[in-house]
């Protein structure tokens, strides 16, 4: 039988469903204005205060831990219900109930490994503190929507505790994410339909869809000894590199010993990349290999299907995922037969028709537990004993704390597999030899602590180089536990942070967006050569004599006002659709090497008569080009070049910028616009008080009508972080408001 005929479609009379829904939804919404429960959350509110200081950050103290989340909730809902309710829309599985039939395989995808009957038991299992903070994230989602009945949610007007379980590690793409649902739906629906493309949460296109761009989505982690710095206190650089406005900055205090701050991302409760009294932590996306595909070998008797592992045949595991939709007439639904085997759920048919399924990170309490434990630890011991939860599959994490200890953490998630077989292939998954053996154990990983450089930092390359000189091996690790390369950010981070031993907060913040380009420094000695071999009778020779001469003088660092950024940045992206890709070298080694001088000359060329096209001229500085805008609260952000915008002088992270700037002109611009890179950046020193600089992207508020909408955007721009009001004595002068959630 094939999966087709096991695919039920359901074709219920639309407006029938869309009473019921509706019946259901009035329910829920009854069932949360009932006396006891707002009872109990205006006395949760009466345990909280939230003071907003001139930035509209929120500091939440609550008596408890449970409090302070309660009113961490209620203050990010005030910032942006509704990137919080697209958050758990994506999570949940149920985007489709909001975006329509666009959505129907993002949320099947999802719905393969979030079942809300097995997190509702998850959940009645927790542990009693955890459930305490989960009962706490739902009451101040919920007593935000009593109390703003302004809001209108999409589909989302009730907030349960267990659907925090649906969204435990914070990281802009969960491992679910790699699964391409375009694959999904050819498995699940062959009917040949044409592909539909929705967006993930953040705003950008997941698998469905390519992007414009290939920015490197990551994030830069950099921590430094007190033996590297002047005032003998540890350093730690927080910059991730995601969707703007993906997050929120948060400080968060209870009576319990919670005291974190940094970056939250929208509807979680946990600072995600921050710092508490005691120590500082900054994740960044691995090259980890911790998922894997299987092929498998299917049979169907009788109507069951069965699946070989060694000599027996094992029966196929089926289960019902219902998805509901939007339509112009109202709900409608859809329900999948999905197939599981012991290595996880069928997600696509290969070349030769054969099943694969696939193997990933499913930890949702454990996962949960450690990204918020590790806002409480207070030591490198403690820090270490949350990781031994294992459920960290995704990001490696750079660490410094106030006792001058500095450490690059891998991924803690590490499938122990046969190192025989390639794991970056599809497995055999009817050879038992190609199963998981449990997991490697933490002093199996390449951690890495208080290295004799005296410094550490990641920057989505392999770990080989994370301390210079002091860096672990490659060889003594299985070759499935890092399968990334060196990158452009890599050697620059290296650059900025070898021998020198007098760092500060503010060199630090220096470093962070030192305008090297290091991509170039290699790749254009190439282009210069070439056309210093061209001879003078090519007529090519005079055509780009400017521009080369412009080129030759550069110091290769961004501004601005830099023409050759601008010559440069359009020559790279032409020279690189030009020259083939090298898996054995980076890509400017490869153009420095095999490019030909035709290839070298056509692109800067091209790239002259792009700006022309566009600019007016190819001597446009890169600021005129470059920019920040935002204009709405959308999630997909417009834009739109008769409209304000701000000259942005650093790069994309694929040249070696260390801060990182994803711009691309759009259908109806020529200027280009960012959209993803550095999103929050903040720099903190660890002594007997905690010190720290932040800027977020644009502003606290999603609101466009908010004064914090856009009033962090010029700092942004130019790197000029702000101080963080960390202690109670800092907001003095510097507060907008206090008062408690609800009033």
């Amino acid at each position: 039988m094939d999966p087709k005929a096991e695919t039920r479609i359901c074709k219920t009379i639309h407006c029938l469903r869309s009473l019921l829904i509706i019946g259901l939804i009035l329910t829920a919404t009854a069932m949360a204005q009932s006396p006891a429960e707002r009872a109990r959350w205006e006395q949760r509110a009466r345990n909280v205060t939230i003071t907003r200081d001139d930035w509209g950050i929120a500091h939440v103290v609550g008596k408890s831990d449970a409090d302070a989340i309660f009113g961490a909730m209620y203050a990010q809902a005030e910032d942006d219900f509704n990137r919080i309710e697209t958050n758990y829309l994506n999570s949940l599985g149920r985007l489709a109930e909001a975006e329509g039939e666009a959505a129907i395989w993002t949320d099947l995808r999802q719905r393969l490994f979030i079942d809300p009957g097995e997190l509702k038991k998850s959940y009645a299992t927790s542990p009693e503190w955890l459930r305490k903070l989960m009962d706490a994230w739902a009451d101040g989602l919920n007593f935000y929507l009593a109390k703003n009945p302004g809001t209108k949610p999409r589909v989302l007007t009730r907030f349960e505790p267990w659907m925090a379980l649906s969204f435990t590690e914070g990281s802009i793409g969960g491992d679910i994410e790699t699964i391409n649902p375009n694959r999904l739906r050819a498995f699940y629906d062959p009917s040949g339909a044409p592909a539909l493309v929705a967006r993930n949460a953040t705003g950008e296109p997941g698998e469905a869809g390519i992007s414009d761009d290939d920015e490197p989505r990551g994030s830069n982690g950099i921590a430094i000894a007190p033996r590297n710095t002047k005032n003998k206190n540890a350093l730690l650089l927080i910059n991730p590199h995601t969707s703007f406005y993906f997050r929120s900055e948060l400080h968060m205090t209870s009576g319990e010993g919670l005291n974190a701050y940094g970056a939250s991302t929208w509807g979680q409760f946990f600072i995600y990349q921050g710092f508490n009294e005691r120590l500082g932590w900054m994740h960044t996306s691995s090259a980890v290999d911790a998922i894997d595909l299987y092929t498998e070998s299917v049979s169907n008797k009788s109507g069951k299907w069965f699946y070989k592992h060694g000599g027996s045949n094992r029966p196929v595991v089926t289960k019902i995922v219902t998805v509901r939709y939007k339509t112009p007439v109202g709900l409608s639904e859809r329900t999948f037969t999905t197939y599981h085997t012991h290595h996880g759920p069928i997600i696509r048919k290969n070349a030769e028709g054969k099943w694969e399924s696939i193997s990933l990170m499913h930890k949702p309490v454990e996962a949960l537990m450690q990204s918020y434990g590790r806002t409480k630890a207070r030591s490198l011991a403690e820090f270490r004993k949350i990781m031994e939860l294992a459920a960290n599959s995704s990001n490696n994490t750079l660490y410094a704390d106030a006792d001058g200890n500095i450490a690059y953490f891998h991924v803690n998630y590490v499938p122990r597999r046969d190192d025989k077989f390639n794991w970056m292939a599809v497995a055999d998954g009817s050879d038992p030899a190609t199963d998981h053996k449990g997991l490697l154990a933490q002093s199996e990983l390449p951690h890495l602590i208080n290295p004799a450089s005296g410094w550490v930092y990641n920057s989505n390359n392999w770990p080989w180089s994370a301390a210079g000189p002091s860096s672990l091996k490659q060889t003594d690790f299985p070759r499935y536990v890092d399968r990334g390369s060196e990158s452009a950010r890599g050697l620059h981070a290296i650059r900025v942070l070898e021998n020198r031993t007098d760092f500060t907060l503010e060199s630090l913040n220096d470093a962070a967006y030192d305008s090297y380009l290091p991509w170039f420094a290699t790749a254009l000695p190439a282009l210069i050569k070439a056309w210093d071999d061209t001879p003078p009778s090519d007529p090519v020779k005079a055509k780009l004599a400017p521009q080369i001469d412009v080129l030759r003088k550069w110091d290769y660092r961004w501004s601005v006002d830099s023409i050759a950024t601008s010559l440069a940045v359009f020559w790279g992206e032409a020279v690189g659709r030009l020259v083939q890709p090298s898996n054995a070298l980076m890509g400017q080694e490869n153009i420095a090497r095999n490019a030909t001088r035709e290839q070298l000359l056509t692109a800067l060329d091209t790239a002259s008569t792009r700006l022309t096209n566009d600019f007016g001229k190819w001597n446009t500085p890169w600021g005129e080009i470059n920019r920040f805008q935002r204009l709405t609260g959308d999630i997909v952000q417009p834009h739109d070049d008769s409209k304000p915008s701000i000259p942005v002088g650093f790069t994309s992270g694929n040249w070696g910028s260390l801060a990182s700037f994803g711009a691309r002109p759009t259908r109806n611009t020529k200027k280009w616009y960012g959209t993803s890179g550095n999103s929050f950046v903040a720099v903190v020193e660890f002594g007997k008080t905690v010190r720290a600089k932040a800027v977020t992207a644009g502003g606290e508020s999603g609101d466009p009508r908010s004064k914090h909408f856009n009033d962090q955007a010029v700092r942004y721009a130019t790197g000029n972080l702000r101080d963080v009001y960390f202690y109670p004595s800092q907001l003095k002068g510097h507060t907008e408001k206090i008062y408690k959630p609800g009033h």
